[in-house]
């Protein structure tokens, strides 16, 4: 079985370490015989939250978003993954502005749907990379958990990357998009496996 893994990029540096982590990630991916979107949201109009109505608009009622932008079809991109992947550059210790916009609009639409959010149960992997200082990968790694728990998807792994960590790091991200797949693989087919390698047991 082919799965299909969304790769979310958000920095306007086509060259810089958010790039670089978002090939890694893909390579990793198809490497493990995955489908990859890999979509970079600084290509696309899409505009912040606007709290409509009293705070809330069709995203409580119909989890859809009413503002009309290319939100709508990026986000029917995600849902329908299998698994997703989030990379982002470090902008005073937290996501980017168009993660940001992006990742609050999905929220607002998924976390209001409690279990039936369409991204409840899958695998994601959050990427915080410090190009600069190297510093607030934590607090962003922060934010992304929060998303992630919020939408209920299931945390397969959170990365930071710096300048300085970049060469192993990029290795590492790459080994866990492919590991993720190979979870799935496992998971789909209830192998006794994911007990002993994915487990976490309490001492």
């Amino acid at each position: 079985m082919s799965y299909r893994i969304v790769i979310l990029t958000s920095s306007p540096n086509k060259d810089g370490l958010t790039a670089a982590c978002g090939r890694a990630l893909r390579e990793g991916a198809a490497g493990a015989g995955a489908t990859v979107d890999l979509i970079d949201l600084n290509s696309y109009n899409v505009g912040r939250c606007q709290a409509c109505g009293t705070g809330y608009g069709t995203c409580r009622t119909e989890h859809r978003c009413q503002v009309e932008d290319d939100f709508q079809a990026l986000n029917e991109r995600l849902i329908g993954a299998d698994a997703y992947a989030v990379v982002t550059p470090v902008y005073w210790g937290d996501l980017s502005e168009s993660a940001k916009a992006f990742l609050d609009r999905v929220r607002r639409c998924e976390a209001t749907a409690r279990e039936a959010s369409r991204l409840a149960s899958k695998p994601c992997i959050g990427v915080a990379a410090a190009g600069g200082s190297g510093a607030g990968t934590i607090t962003c790694l922060f934010s992304m958990q929060q998303f992630m728990n919020h939408v209920r998807s299931e945390v397969f792994d959170l990365i930071t990357i710096t300048r300085k960590s970049r060469v192993y790091k990029l290795e590492a991200i790459e080994a866990a998009a492919k590991a993720m797949v190979e979870y799935m693989r496992l998971k789909a087919a209830q192998c006794p496996v994911i007990v002993a390698a994915y487990s976490v047991r309490p001492e």
